[in-house]
């Protein structure tokens, strides 16, 4: 099986992880094996890499490529199960985690995974290949449910024309394949808007991929128990690729690189914060190098947060 995946951020999120050869590091999306394979070719005999996805298709694949490591493990699961993957594998802490989130490239190129809007295949979109499939949703959702999702997710400013589209379409016969969806969603736009740039079915593409796969449910969450998950001066590296993923973890590396919150007038800290974390540096975007290579990572970001605390490895993140 051919894995076509240009790993966005490829030198700069590995070399952010400071990795240590006897360290131990997690790639939650390993994907096509790009970071892995980096990461990997690192370590020592001592060290040892974690390698978690939930698309059957990458894990094939990364047996395939790295399977020949003694010390990398290929778990079969969604990073969201961080703490309970490390907690059944016995690892008390990680030196490093690197989280590239979104789409790969193999799904999107692949037609019949159902990502594309360039090519024609049955409406799918499930990176687990498992549960609701984009037919399913375009076809059973209510005209309000359509509606949310394709302007929350999306941001499509004509997100209520598209879904009424979606609905009386699907009264005359059931939407199947991703052209057909696409052709759907064109027709419901302006033709000024059509001619503004980007194919009017991309935002629309994006809410739906989005809802299916669960993509931003609880990402904050997930976000943190990663985090939670580091060891002391561990680091963690995120990558996004749209503001709907990419804010809710920029708030939440600000918040544990957040210190006293008592109010300036105090003469003296009596609230005992103290910073969880702190930025090694700022959030990094493309540069042109990398859209050059990849015109996709347009909208990418890279953050990266460090762990100052020793305390609180795989702890209850609920309590």
């Amino acid at each position: 099986m051919e894995f076509s995946h240009i790993p966005v951020f490829f030198n700069e999120a590995v070399n952010a992880l400071n990795i240590r050869p006897d360290g131990v590091y997690v790639d939650c999306t390993a994907g096509g094996g790009g970071h892995s394979m980096a990461i990997a070719q690192r370590l020592s005999e001592k060290g040892r890499l974690i390698c978690i996805d939930r698309d059957p298709d990458a894990i094939e694949i990364l047996i395939e490529r790295l399977g020949g490591f003694p010390n990398v493990t290929i778990v079969h699961n969604n990073f969201f199960n961080i703490k309970q993957i490390l907690e059944n594998l016995g690892i008390a802490g990680a030196d490093g985690i690197l989280a590239d989130l979104g789409v790969s490239s193999h799904q999107i190129d692949t037609a019949q995974r159902g990502f594309s809007f360039h090519l024609d295949a049955p409406l799918d979109m499930r990176m687990s290949r498992q549960g609701m499939t984009a037919a399913e949703l375009v076809n059973t959702y209510s005209l309000k449910q359509l509606q949310q999702i394709i302007y929350t997710y999306g941001e499509e400013k004509y997100a209520a024309s598209i879904a009424r589209k979606i609905v009386a379409q699907r009264q005359i016969k059931p939407i199947e394949t991703t052209l057909e969806l696409a052709e759907l969603i064109k027709s419901a736009v302006p033709a000024a808007y059509r001619r503004e740039g980007g194919h009017p079915a991309r935002k629309t593409f994006q809410a739906i991929r989005i809802e299916i796969n669960g993509e931003l449910n609880e990402l904050e969450k997930a976000v943190e128990a990663m985090f939670d998950c580091l060891n002391q001066n561990g680091r963690l590296a995120v990558i996004t690729f749209h503001s709907l993923e990419d804010r809710p973890v920029k708030q939440l590396f600000a918040k544990l690189c957040s210190g006293c919150v008592c109010p300036k007038s105090f003469p003296v800290c009596v609230c005992g914060q103290k910073p969880k974390g702190q930025l090694p540096f700022k959030a990094l975007a493309p540069n042109e190098e990398e859209l050059n290579k990849n015109p996709r990572s347009r909208s990418a970001r890279l953050r990266v947060i460090e762990k100052l605390e020793a305390a609180g490895n795989i702890s209850n993140y609920d309590n």
